[in-house]
């Protein structure tokens, strides 16, 4: 198998449940920072209670970091000017900020620029089968192939909550691909994404990722690689580049989660919390894109399910991770370890790039919902497999969400 990760990214993982209460990443509140090469301006951090702390604005207009937030900063040994300078490129493992309450995403203006998105690629890195633990639990044979179908463009009015999500990584810059679901305490003006758990931390052996950013309809025109060579920002990311400012993940994951192997994939999910880099008028990325998921926690069993639709921007060859594609397949399950969850799987050929992306379930109500997210494949493509989520992903979505309900 392989994991699907980050920038082209399917990563498998697969970590214990705990068998009492869902045991949860603490949302790490990260200071939306928007750094300048001139300034230092920031949109908000997080107080000892968890709640955002607003960054003062002087009177000639410009917005300054209050002091609580660079004392944040500065308990974790970041300096804000030499983070944006470049700091942020030290992975040494003493220096990489990886418990749960250590998420931190300075926003740095125009990081994200065309070129940077464009050739975001996938380290990938592949485990034989033989590396996963067989056929504990319940799983069903193989499915067969399912060939990936492009999203019809303009991507907003096919896919209007699809889009892509960028970091940085020790192997360099990464992309997976995410969801924009609704937020409970904000009905309508939603600024939550759905993703993977190894798109934002790198598990057992690591931390949290950097400068993670989310496009809604990255690419929303369809253009080809060629016709994106020389594409404006306003081309590639049509609705803005919006910032993490709050990522959480599962406890699992950050404990057991890693690249290969299928280690943590039962519990590889994330939802962040984003903030847009310019500001966009008091719009939530919600009102911007015009729709947001819900998300189904109570799916049906896996031989209930009749149909599954997966989305994502597949950056492993044979693709190029600049268009969207789907697969539809009925779901059988997998089971990396009798103590997890029983996995969804499904027939795929997408491949890296594609970790992350929303699988979507149409429900007895007869409306689509999220029900799952691109975590593992095999390392000749062919199939893709996604948590079922329940207790602690919920736990997982609550916390975020709670986070912001007073704003």
């Amino acid at each position: 198998m392989r994991s699907i990760r980050p920038s082209s990214t399917v990563r498998r993982g697969r970590g214990g449940p705990r068998r009492t209460s869902p045991v949860l990443a603490a949302v790490a509140l990260a200071s939306a920072l928007a750094l300048t090469a001139t300034a230092c301006n920031g949109d908000g951090d997080a107080k000892a209670d968890g709640t955002p702390t607003a960054a003062a604005t002087s009177g000639d207009g410009k917005i300054k970091i209050p002091d609580d937030i660079k004392n944040k900063l500065k308990e974790h040994g970041i300096d804000i000017d030499k983070w944006k300078h470049g700091a942020w490129k030290n992975w040494d493992k003493d220096d990489w900020l990886r418990e749960a309450n250590d998420f931190i995403n300075p926003i740095i203006k125009g990081l994200w620029d065309p070129d940077r998105m464009r050739d975001a690629n996938d380290p990938d890195k592949g485990v034989d089968d033989n590396d996963i633990s067989g056929d504990q639990g319940v799983t069903d044979p193989t499915p067969a192939p399912v060939k990936a179908q492009a999203v019809r463009p303009p991507y907003h009015t096919s896919a209007a909550t699809a889009g892509k999500v960028f970091f940085d990584s020790p192997e360099g810059t990464m992309v997976c691909s995410a969801t924009v679901v609704k937020d409970p305490a904000h009905p309508g003006k939603s600024n939550l994404i759905w993703t993977a758990g190894h798109c934002v931390h790198a598990g057992k052996k690591g931390g949290w990722y950097r400068n993670i950013a989310f496009v809604p309809s990255y690419n929303d025109a369809g253009k080809t690689a060629d016709q994106l060579k020389n594409a404006s920002r306003a081309a590639v990311a049509p609705y803005g580049v919006w910032w993490a400012d709050a990522a959480q993940t599962s406890q699992q994951w950050i404990e057991q989660g890693g690249e290969t192997g299928g280690n943590g994939a039962s519990y590889d999910f994330s939802v962040i919390h984003v903030t847009p880099e310019q500001g966009n008028g008091g719009k939530s990325l919600e009102e911007t894109v015009g729709s947001a998921l819900p998300v189904n926690f109570t799916a049906p069993a896996v031989p209930k399910v009749q149909s599954i639709t997966a989305t994502g921007y597949p950056a492993a060859a044979p693709y190029d991770g600049q268009l969207a594609y789907q697969c539809q397949d009925k779901p059988g399950r997998l089971s990396i370890q009798k103590s997890d969850p029983t996995m969804y799987r499904i027939g795929c050929t997408m491949t890296g790039g594609s970790s992350g992306g929303g699988w979507v379930e149409t429900g007895s109500d007869g409306k689509p919902a999220l029900v799952s997210n691109t975590s593992i494949g095999p390392v000749s493509a062919g199939w893709l497999a996604g948590p079922r989520l329940g207790d602690v992903a919920k736990g997982v979505y609550d916390s975020v969400s709670k986070k912001f309900a007073g704003q």
